[in-house]
């Protein structure tokens, strides 16, 4: 049973007015647009291409539809609730503060170790082009931009993210209106290629389309920032429920279309898509001069949008947490509106990171990649669950708060649910991702564990 703390009053109520409201609705609308274009879309899409073939377009459109219905419970109770905790605030109002508990401190380490792996992944690129300089020194430089920009104050963060996501929304418009007059035959200087790349749809069997649809699934990651993000914003209710009701054509658009405008122009057994990236493969094949490079630059400033969304993200979910009792005092410390050691903290946490990944490459670093493994699906379940408690609460209490309405409530709610456990079970069945499950859940239950604990002694004192 939820907690009475939680009940009568929205967590984070008063904690959310004492953060700087800098956001503008240019940022948010900008951030929610340029968030579905993460880092997994042009660098971890390739391995999925490589194993389903054509048949990762029904991965992704799989995928998608499942993000598509997280969106929208996330997008319902955090247009009732706006907050800076998101799911985690919303976990701990529906079932209780160890859900809060759980559901935010797993999010913040994935956050605070993906800060550290996308900083190593963008100093790759920049590596490649001036040979000789150390990795490390580019990883410290994109923490210190990064860092000091959060540290100043958050409309910092909403400009960066604003121009990231305007230079990926306007390069992979490019690519789809470019694929798109390759595949009608009508750009100059290429042949259509017809339907010939697409005769083996299903190249692996369905093993195959198993292992691209579990590579789709991780691509998503990252569309939660935009609700996070909101409570900031000089109108959130306005803010999350426009990106929530624009969510279904973008990931239509921009993952399933450019998916399927790579898979038409190039064939999936080339080892480019893989080697150089799927767009980049693409690009390459068409040949226009210097577009390999250009869209480098992207997937760099794609690495670099991730990289502060979630030195941002990371740094609210704390808030939140610290504001509701979760955590140490000091990361809720405000200066200038700014929780400011919870800024330093991801950045410390995934310079660390970085570190592990050159001392111990075999041991420490691949276990901590494994125990974040699965945690975006870790949180869409509570999300889901959240999302079934909270609807008939607000039906009841608030009604007028139901600005974004759940489709098909309660039963696409228990469908989502049914395709995250099927998502489980793949999971289970794969040796590669077997153990990403159990360690991500191992982490789950302690934090859950360590969350009742702590339940219990408030309840009791």
């Amino acid at each position: 049973m939820p907690s009475s703390t939680t009940s009568e009053t929205p967590p984070q109520q008063r904690a959310d007015a004492s953060l700087s409201h800098g956001l503008k609705q240019r940022h948010l609308s900008m951030i929610a647009l340029g968030g579905v274009i993460g880092a997994g879309l042009f660098v971890g899409s390739g391995a999925g291409i490589a194993a389903a073939g054509p048949s990762i377009v029904i991965a992704y459109t799989l995928s998608g539809v499942l993000v598509m219905l997280v969106m929208r419970m996330l997008g319902e109770m955090s247009a009732a609730y706006p907050s800076s905790g998101s799911f985690s605030a919303h976990a701990e109002r529906a079932i209780g503060p160890w859900a809060g508990f759980a559901a935010g401190w797993s999010f913040w380490v994935l956050l605070c170790t993906a800060v550290g792996l996308e900083g190593i992944g963008a100093a790759k690129i920049v590596q490649g082009w001036l040979p000789g300089t150390p990795q490390w020194m580019w990883v410290a430089l994109f923490m210190v931009v990064f860092c000091g920009a959060n540290l100043a104050a958050v409309k910092n963060f909403g400009e960066f993210e604003f121009w990231f996501a305007a230079l990926k929304v306007g390069a992979i418009s490019l690519f789809l209106i470019l694929g798109g007059l390759a595949i009608a035959g009508v750009l100059p200087g290429t042949d259509s290629p017809g339907a010939s790349n697409l005769t083996d749809f299903l190249p692996h069997g369905s093993e195959g389309l198993l292992v691209g649809l579990l590579a789709s699934v991780f691509a998503y990651g990252g569309l939660e920032t935009v609700t996070i993000a909101a409570a900031e914003s000089e109108d959130p209710v306005r803010g999350v429920a426009s990106a929530v009701r624009t969510a279904m054509w973008r990931i239509a658009l921009f993952y399933i279309g450019s998916m399927a405008v790579v898979v038409t122009l190039v064939p999936w057994s080339s080892a480019e898509v893989v080697a150089k990236g799927p767009y980049v493969a693409t690009l390459d094949h068409l040949g226009i001069p210097g577009a390999g490079q250009l869209m480098n630059v992207v997937v760099l400033v794609a690495l670099l949008s991730a990289m502060n969304a979630n030195i941002y993200g990371s740094s609210r979910i704390a808030y939140s947490l610290v504001e509701r009792g979760q955590g140490p005092k000091a990361l809720a410390r405000l200066s200038g509106g700014v929780p400011r050691v919870a800024v330093l903290t991801p950045c410390f946490f995934g310079f660390v990171c970085v570190l592990l990944s050159y001392w111990r490459p075999d041991d420490v670093f691949p276990w901590l990649l494994n125990m974040i493994g699965a945690v975006i699906l870790v949180v869409w379940i509570f999300i889901a669950v959240s999302q079934l408690l909270l609807r008939r609460r607000i039906e009841r209490e608030a009604p007028e708060k139901l600005v974004v309405r759940m489709w098909g409530f309660p039963w696409l709610t228990w469908v989502a649910l049914a395709g995250m456990a099927a998502i489980f079970v793949l999971m289970a069945r794969e040796p590669d991702t077997r153990i990403q499950l159990y360690s991500t859940g191992g982490m789950t239950l302690a934090l859950a564990a360590v969350g009742y604990a702590w339940q219990r002694a408030r309840a009791r004192s």
